[in-house]
């Protein structure tokens, strides 16, 4: 059937759904009916079946009509679901009248359908199992006979309970049963494990005390620096001050050279404190592995993090 035909077959199926009205107390659930018969349509005209399949099902669900049958097969027959095409087509063929329109079509979609449609014979070691095809399901164990699926590979899934699912995919040719035995694992799904916290590394003494060390000794050389600065400061302005004598000027430039000196002392003693604490702190990880050394321009550190 081309897709014309169609449209205009399910076109003709609204006024097929008029004496369901009759038939029913609540005239509103036939409108309520006829509207999602309306959308059906023109999804299916623009080629959104799936959407189109959802509003012919809710439309005969709300008012059951075999006109509605013959839209829901012709839209699974697009999605290529040829096994639930079979199907709802063979109850538009029980459900409608000896000389409904379309039956002499449907016949032959029918044959066509039986094609392209194989079984697998389902049996599982235990009973209430979900089971389901393709993530749909299709009833628990035990079934009561082979299930109708489409040609292809099929995925089926048997779900017992809180056990683990057993999954298999199977290859169904057209007329072919095929048999498969699923068993459900008898192991509970476990919780997935919460990750474990590493034990903290033990502190280690020595490094607190290198890094008050280092604490202190950057405190004293920022100390000493200021002092040096203010005592500059006093020099510059006794050279620039009459009556300033030699001897005086003399104590300050010593002052100042001193406290400079012991700012820079300070401040090395400062970094090289300062390497060591680096090194002893993250000595303490297994992860890491550093060198400290001190060069001319300052410290170079090299290792690997890993």
């Amino acid at each position: 059937m081309t897709r014309r035909a169609v449209a205009l077959a399910l076109v003709l199926g609204v006024a097929a759904l008029a004496p369901v009205a009759h038939a029913q107390p609540a005239a509103s659930a036939t409108r309520e009916a006829g509207k999602h018969f309306q959308r059906g349509v023109t999804l299916y005209n623009e080629a959104d079946y799936r959407a189109a399949l959802v509003e012919f099902q809710r439309a005969y669900d709300i008012a059951p009509n075999a006109a509605v049958l013959y839209n829901i097969g012709q839209t699974y027959f697009q999605l290529q679901n040829y096994a639930a095409a079979l199907t709802t087509l063979q109850r538009y063929l029980n459900e409608a009248e000896a000389n409904a329109s379309h039956r002499s079509e449907v016949e032959q979609t029918v044959d066509t359908l039986q094609s392209r449609v194989g079984r697998i014979a389902i049996t599982a070691s235990t009973p209430n199992c979900e089971i389901a095809i393709d993530d749909e399901p299709v009833g628990k164990t035990p079934l009561r006979e082979p299930v109708l699926v489409s040609v292809g590979r099929r995925k089926v899934t048997a779900t017992c309970n809180d056990r683990v699912a057993d999954t298999r995919f199977v290859a169904v040719v057209a007329g072919d049963s095929v048999p498969l035995t699923l068993a459900a694992s008898d192991t509970a799904a476990a919780p997935a494990a919460a990750p474990s916290k590493a034990p903290p590394e033990p502190s280690n003494p020595y490094v607190t005390w290198s890094w008050v060390t280092t604490g202190v000794l950057g405190a004293g050389a920022i100390t000493t620096g200021v002092f040096a600065y203010l005592a500059s400061r006093d020099l510059k302005e006794a050279r620039s001050t009459l009556g300033s004598t030699p001897q005086d000027l003399d104590a300050k430039s010593n002052k100042v050279k001193n406290l400079s000196l012991a700012a820079d002392l300070i401040g090395v003693a400062t970094i090289i404190a300062g390497g060591i604490s680096l090194k002893l702190t993250l000595s303490q990880s297994k992860s890491h592995e550093v060198h400290v050394a001190v060069v001319p321009n300052g410290l170079q550190l090299t290792g690997t993090f890993r």
